[in-house]
């Protein structure tokens, strides 16, 4: 049965206040606001913490496919269609808050207040220019500019106000999978941030404005040349084709 939202409300407080059809929720770190493969029936939207949304292959493979921060939707494919199943899952990063809004009531809002509809389009349309960039990002760059892009994106610069330095808790097994590298690369990366004053690293990343010089100038300071030792990029590795082989022929005996 529909719920109808009340017209009193602002989206800000829809958002931020429970009522029918939408509930506060509370998640502690690694806990799950849905897994992948479950029913798609609700939204939620994020008030405070940090969130990942990961996926896992048919062969048990783990990937993370983005952080997310306050102020974004999770699940917002469920308005899609009814009886969907989610595709991933999300999951808390940091302690969470959010609001976790069923459907009917997110549909039911979209079409009572225009304001709310304009604010979840450019939301949409803030997601799919990330997810370009992402895809761009994963095709063209080098993991280590993939890895500074990724640590600035957590660190939210380039956001209105002043970012946040020091970025949540994260293992390098996560950063690698975001990135699609090893943990031993990420762990060469970080070492070389930190010696160059890029980031501050111990237990938690701290990270300073000049990282920025990585993504937009490619300045390693002189270092561009190093690379892991053992480690080679996958889209730096030429394949080496074996030689053909040639028939041996039959030598004759030599003449006495």
């Amino acid at each position: 049965m529909k719920t109808k939202s009340d017209p009193k409300l602002s989206f800000t407080e829809f958002l931020n206040i429970e009522g029918p059809g939408r509930k506060l929720v509370h998640l502690k770190p690694g806990g799950a606001f849905f897994s992948q493969g479950t029913e798609s029936n609700c939204v939620f939207y994020l008030t405070a913490g940090r969130a990942k949304l990961t996926v896992v292959s048919q062969a048990g493979k783990e990937a993370t496919i983005t952080l997310l921060v306050p102020g974004e939707f999770i699940g917002e494919e469920s308005i899609a269609g009814a009886g969907g199943l989610r595709m991933a899952t999300a999951s808390a990063v940091t302690a969470c808050t959010a609001m976790k809004i069923n459907r009917d009531e997110m549909i039911q809002a979209l079409h009572d207040d225009h304001t709310f509809s304009d604010f979840f389009l450019r939301f949409l349309l803030a997601r799919g220019m990330k997810t370009q960039a992402d895809l761009v990002d994963q095709l063209f760059n080098s993991s280590e500019k993939r890895l500074a892009r990724t640590l600035l994106l957590m660190a939210e610069f380039g956001k209105p106000g002043e970012p946040e330095t020091l970025i949540p808790a994260i293992t390098q097994e996560a950063l690698a999978e975001m990135i699609g590298t090893t943990r031993s690369r990420v762990s060469f990366f970080m070492n070389r941030f930190r010696k160059l004053g890029f980031i501050e690293y111990n237990g938690r990343i701290r990270v300073h404005k000049s990282l920025l010089n990585v993504v937009l100038h490619d300045q390693f300071s002189g270092h561009n040349s190093e690379r892991p030792p053992m480690e080679i990029e996958g889209r730096e590795r030429t394949r080496t084709v074996p030689p053909k082989s040639v028939p041996s022929k039959k030598l004759r005996p030599a003449a006495d």
